[in-house]
């Protein structure tokens, strides 16, 4: 099992440049608005990959009793999947989930 840190920070993101809050629940690991989030973790809140690219949602899967958004990383191309937040923008959840990711 993957180690998970607790890292639930403010940021500004790179791709909407829209202001993001503390989601208070769990570990923030994208922007609500637009989706995207940034290739910073090896484990979960580590902030230990060098990348640093932005991840890009290229579609959205079932997982449990929720969602996942599936990832690709524009400077690696590693794909990631990361659990839906509550306050997401469902309108850009449901655009993304018409995508095909493969």
């Amino acid at each position: 099992m993957k180690k998970f840190n607790m890292v639930d920070e403010e940021f500004t993101c790179e791709n909407c440049n829209k202001k993001v809050k503390k989601l208070n629940y769990t570990a923030r690991d994208h922007c609500p608005y637009c989706l995207y989030s940034k290739h910073v973790d090896i484990n979960p809140g580590d902030r230990a990959n060098s990348c640093m690219g932005l991840m890009k949602p290229i579609g959205i899967e079932k997982f449990k009793n929720t969602y996942k958004i599936i990832y690709k990383c524009s400077k690696c191309n590693s794909i990631h999947k990361n659990i839906i937040a509550i306050d997401d923008d469902f309108d850009e959840i449901i655009r993304i989930s018409n995508i095909n990711p493969f």
